[in-house]
């Protein structure tokens, strides 16, 4: 199946250091990354039978000590139900990040919806995983534009944005890497449009992120 994007082709960028920027206040990271960093498009549209391709981007940078990854999101319906760790967040409005296991098998994938509910996991494929628990989903530090409290809202132009940051140490490292395979998503299942977007290209014949053979490349620089 073709995708529909200009290129099919894995794509590859470059995440910028900054020094220290776990240590900042969030009204600081957020300034920073939205100042300093060049926005990426998560615009693949790879199954035609789901065409809604809500306006969705991301910024990563890395320190010595983590990866910071903003999501910034225009859609119609924005919904958030789930409030429970490790719950289906990928029903509600949701953005993802999937990258290889930089220290074994396998790739880890840290889902969070757009009230700041997360799941995380260490997964061997889509039905195989290791749920991370409560005390490490925890060490992903999140915070967003909506209150964590459930909201279901439809109209067009609705917009929020989210940042993680993703210590290395969760991904079995103790120094960044010199780049990793990853992919970042859009979704919303249970959305009154439902929507399945990529950054970088995905051909199989249905909606499935959990394909590791299709991640894109950053470089850590």
């Amino acid at each position: 199946m073709k995708n529909t994007t200009p290129s099919s082709a894995p794509r590859h960028i470059e995440a910028p250091f900054i020094r220290n920027i776990e240590r900042l206040r969030e009204s600081e990271i957020r300034l920073v990354m939205r100042d300093r960093l060049e926005s990426h498009p998560i615009d693949c549209v790879n199954w035609p039978s789901y065409p809604y391709a809500p306006r969705a981007t991301f910024r990563i940078a890395h320190s010595d000590e983590v990866l910071a990854i903003m999501f910034e999101v225009e859609e119609e319906h924005i919904r958030a139900l789930n409030t429970t760790p490790n719950g289906p967040v990928w029903e509600d409005s949701c953005v993802e990040f999937f990258v290889a296991n930089p220290a074994g098998e396998g790739y880890f994938n840290f889902e969070v919806n757009c009230i700041s509910t997360a799941l995380a996991a260490l997964r061997r494929s889509r039905t195989d995983a290791d749920h991370f628990d409560e005390e490490r989903i925890a060490q992903v530090r999140r915070f967003g534009s909506l209150p964590t409290a459930p909201i279901d809202s439809r109209g067009e132009g609705q917009q929020w944005w989210m940042v993680e940051i993703i210590p290395f140490s969760l991904l079995g490292l103790k120094e960044p890497p010199q780049s990793i395979s990853c992919n970042f998503y859009k979704c919303g299942d249970r959305c009154s449009r439902p929507h399945f977007l990529s950054w970088s290209p995905i051909d199989c014949e249905e909606p499935n992120f959990h394909k590791p053979e299709f991640f894109g490349r950053v470089d850590l620089v």
